[in-house]
């Protein structure tokens, strides 16, 4: 899969299947749609292109709304669409200016004087151009003026997989990390830099790396502690997490990510690493004494042991 950042200058694509979207959080309706998109491709002899947006278009559209808290970051879904089979993906940058074109001058000036496309594949719900005025029904009528074919994907075949990247969000801030792996088709993950802490977990016997996440709009699952792999160096470390603000140990203001890796014990300071979240263990919450909370640390480590075995 070949990935282009300039749709200005990409070359000339051939008999492109095209389809659209922002595609946060590569879920199984979107697999459908690029599934779709491939065997189509390969049925008229074409290239198939994805279409997508960075930064998200919600961000540039309501700066003063809370930012949309992303499933995937782009580095994050480069991988996976690679993976599906897509032959080009192209990121536009979501601008005001690019938000503010009409209808008609996003298929003119953007979809066929860049990509020419000869079929675009949509959902019955795609808008775009100012005011999200332009539908599926604009695409149907300028198909024959501008030579291209729509296939639209209907509303009952997106439906009936009853899943939105909003109901993965939702279920991820209330710690249902299996119903969101289970519409992601994969474990959801986090990225993010090995920064000191206190090491107070040290003093516990349960060593902990603090995780500074590389992307400020990234979403956070649920406060809690979850059984976890960590992709570091080309190798995967058993492990489990904390995200909570430490009502135990500290000032109940700034929320942390920390990580204690079993079986291991090396210096992995400043290191770029990858949560990959396996199962959720329990609610995070105040103990008693340090010695209350070291006994529910080693009860989490048994539990974290039996989830991660029964997942192999």
């Amino acid at each position: 899969m070949q990935v282009h950042y300039n749709h200005t200058k990409i070359p000339a694509f051939e008999k492109p299947v095209i389809t659209i979207g922002s595609f946060d959080g590569i879920h199984v309706g979107h697999r459908k749609i690029i599934e779709q998109l491939t065997h189509e491709a390969k049925r008229i002899q074409g290239e198939s292109v994805l279409i997508t947006f960075d930064p998200h278009p919600r961000q540039v559209l309501f700066p003063k709304e809370k930012p949309i808290q992303l499933l995937q970051t782009l580095d994050e879904k480069i991988p996976i669409l690679k993976s599906l089979g897509l032959n080009h993906l192209v990121v536009v940058p979501f601008t005001t200016a690019f938000a503010n074109q009409s209808a008609e001058a996003y298929v003119a000036d953007f979809l066929v004087k860049c990509f020419h496309p000869h079929t675009l594949i949509i959902g019955y719900d795609h808008h775009f151009g100012r005011n999200r005025e332009g539908n599926l029904q604009t695409l149907q009528a300028l198909q024959s003026s501008y030579h291209f074919h729509v296939l639209e994907i209907p509303a009952e075949e997106i439906n009936q997989m009853a899943v939105s990247s909003s109901k993965i969000r939702q279920a991820l801030l209330q710690g249902d990390i299996q119903t969101a792996n289970h519409f992601l088709c994969e474990p959801f993950s986090v990225t993010g830099t090995v920064v000191r802490g206190e090491q107070l977990g040290r003093k516990l016997g349960y060593p902990t790396a603090n995780i500074e996440v590389e992307h400020a709009n990234k979403l956070i699952p649920s406060e809690g502690v979850y059984a976890v792999e960590v992709s570091m160096d080309k190798k995967l470390v058993q492990g489990m997490l904390g995200i909570g603000k430490r009502p135990t140990l500290g000032d109940g203001l700034k929320r942390t990510l920390e990580v204690h890796l079993f079986d291991f014990n090396e210096d992995i300071y400043d290191k770029r690493i990858q949560v990959i979240f396996k199962h959720w263990l329990r609610a995070d919450r105040k103990f008693e004494s340090l010695q209350a909370l070291q006994h529910a640390l080693q009860e989490d480590e048994k539990q974290a042991k039996l989830a991660l075995l029964r997942n192999e």
